[in-house]
């Protein structure tokens, strides 16, 4: 799970780009090549959404917008975005795609089809179901807002002026806030409603926020150690300016959302949980199916999937309870798993140090599948204490492409009982190397690319691609414990159960605890994993798919590749075709990868 690229991706709405005015241009100039026009439009593009997308150039190092939140919320912001969306794909049609180069028509293809998928998210009825529902307690801002303005996330604290600036964005949070009650206002009137539990864990996470006060809370750690560089007098105004902005203004705006939310919201919230028992909610699935998975697949058919992999991964974890000689079920190998003592971290340090070394270890090997190793570092972390009840159990949240803030891979120590030592490797490899943290850096650093592609994506390719990540586990000389390797299995089956339990929930009508019921009956999770990771497909409906789905489809290309080129297949070559684009929709994906066969075939 990508902390930073998700939650920016969603509380932003994930607006298409907004085209500039197109240049005027001087009638004796030579004709700009299909190519340049092409880069044209995607620079202005880019240029003109994060104009109105602040926070996102803020997560990329961006500066040039640092004192401005956004607006993210109003009509007039969704209709330019929509106005927008529109007026690129214009620009686009005037673009001969077959007279671009190969890695441009890649481009092409992907511009087209993000925009065109953003667009259908502006139908009334799909913007409506989306926007009267601002707040939730995976991707609501007051998720990430502490994070990004605690000195330990995106935002620089290394001048007077950065600490200034994060001020303002607060300001313009606060307005955020009282709008997002607004909406929910709206949607009370129209019947458009999150479920109870969603928004009982949103009040926990209110009263969290506020009840650490003033000189505990998130916001105010970075006025708790200033660089050298800001004189004292300034230490000492700034330090006073934010515990009277934090008791004066940032605190009472949380309990007035909190005491809404309790007062009016709650009583008026739904009893269910899937988006087919709320208004609008079917459609608004099925478009949500479509963006994640980036398919046509049907709520049907990916349930039906998720049933046939958690079948074939059960015959898997058979094969190892089998060979460490367990004498049982696979139920009683789980309640095995699940509460003996050898696998439980000795305390939050040596969970941390586990991860540490395994990230060694994964430095040691990982360049016989890689050819290219991003450049910006990796750290490990825990969970913020703020969020860790709500959190996986796992996330990694992205860096700068100048190296200055590194990619963090967050694991979770909260209820330290429940989490697992046979589940380390699995979850190191997905959420740092080679997983999201490769991923994501290689696309940022590399400057060949268009902005769209180095910084956006989609989550059937970024999730899909750290899925598979974890099975390379097995050639980079990892899984030789038995153990890890039914954590791998675990892991695995836990993104198959997320198939058939995130289209029960919200397309054919399962409950809460049908749906954890389901998930604990088929794996080694405990009941507070199952129970946070089902909380988390109800407050998102339709991430969790993308996963499996991604998976599937880049090791389908890879054994295709193998099939097809024998000994001219190299894993790094291939690697590096998936890779270096970007994350592609994967149509788009495929097509590039026959392109390469069919090249190497002819080399």
């Amino acid at each position: 799970m990508i902390r930073a690229l998700f939650l920016a991706a969603t509380a932003l709405a994930a607006a298409p780009a907004l085209a500039a005015p197109a240049p005027v241009h001087n009638a004796t100039a030579p004709a700009a090549s299909e190519g340049q026009r092409l880069a044209n439009l995607f620079r202005e593009s880019d240029e003109s959404q994060l104009r109105r997308n602040p926070i996102q150039a803020l997560f990329r190092g961006d500066m040039r917008y640092a004192p401005e939140f956004g607006d993210y919320i109003t009509d007039r912001y969704q209709a330019a975005e929509k106005a927008a969306g529109v007026a690129d794909l214009a620009a686009l049609a005037r673009i001969d795609r077959a007279k671009l180069h190969a890695d441009d028509r890649i481009s092409y293809d992907v511009f087209k089809w993000q925009t065109e998928l953003t667009l259908k998210g502006y139908r009334p009825d799909l913007l409506k179901v989306q926007i009267e529902r601002p707040i939730d307690h995976f991707s609501g801002f007051q998720v990430f807002v502490p994070d990004l303005s605690s000195g330990e996330g995106a935002a620089p604290f290394k001048t007077v002026a950065d600490y200034e600036n994060n001020l303002k964005r607060l300001e313009g949070y606060i307005v955020y806030l009282d709008r997002a009650t607004a909406r929910m206002r709206q949607g009370l009137a129209d019947g458009i409603v999150n479920p109870k539990l969603v928004m009982k864990n949103v009040v926990d996470q209110l009263d969290g926020i506020v009840a650490q006060g003033v000189e505990g809370s998130t916001f105010y750690k970075p006025v708790t150690h200033f660089p050298a560089a800001i004189p004292a007098a300034e230490q000492a105004r700034l330090k006073a300016q934010y515990a009277a902005f934090i008791r004066d203004r940032l605190n009472p705006a949380h309990a007035h959302l909190r005491d809404f939310i309790k007062a009016e919201y709650l009583p008026h919230a739904r009893d269910s949980v899937g988006l087919g028992q709320m208004k609008g909610g079917p459609a608004l699935y099925r478009y949500l199916v479509e963006q994640n998975t980036t398919t046509q697949m049907t709520p049907q058919e990916i349930h039906a999937l998720g049933l046939r992999e958690v079948d074939r991964i059960h015959g898997e974890m058979e094969k190892v309870k089998n060979a460490v000689g367990f004498k049982g079920d696979l139920h009683q190998f789980a309640d095995f798993l699940r509460t003996d003592p050898r696998f439980k971290p000795a305390t939050a340090a040596a969970m941390r140090d586990a991860f540490i070394d395994i990230d060694r270890r994964v430095g040691v090997v990982v360049g016989r599948d890689f050819s290219v190793i991003p450049k910006t570092p990796l750290e490990v972390r825990a969970d913020p204490p703020y969020r860790e009840k709500t959190s996986a159990g796992g996330e990694y949240n992205s860096g700068t492409p100048d190296g200055s803030r590194p990619g963090i891979f967050y694991y979770n120590s909260y209820d330290l009982p429940s989490r697992y030592t046979w589940g380390y490797e699995t979850l190191f490899l997905h959420e740092g190397r080679p997983g999201h943290h490769f991923q994501i850096s290689l696309a940022q650093e590399n400057t060949n690319l268009p902005a769209f592609q180095r910084f956006g994506g989609n989550t059937a390719y970024v999730e899909g691609w750290a899925l598979y990540s974890e099975s390379l586990g097995y050639e980079l000389g990892f899984f030789t414990d038995p153990y890890q390797n039914y954590g791998h299995l675990n892991d695995e089956i836990l993104r198959a159960m997320r198939l058939v339990v995130d289209t029960g929930i919200h397309s054919m009508g399962w409950g809460r605890d049908q749906a954890i019921k389901y998930m604990l009956e088929n794996s080694a999770m405990s009941p507070t994993d199952a129970t946070a990771e089902v909380e988390r497909y109800i407050a998102i409906p339709g991430q969790a798919l993308a996963y499996k789905v991604g998976q599937l489809t880049i090791r389908r290309l890879r054994t295709k590749a193998e099939q097809a080129l024998g000994p001219k297949f190299d894993v790094r070559d291939f690697h590096a075709q998936v890779l270096m684009s970007g994350a592609l929709p994967m149509e788009v994906l495929e097509r590039k990868i026959d392109d390469w066969i069919a090249a190497k075939k002819r080399s």
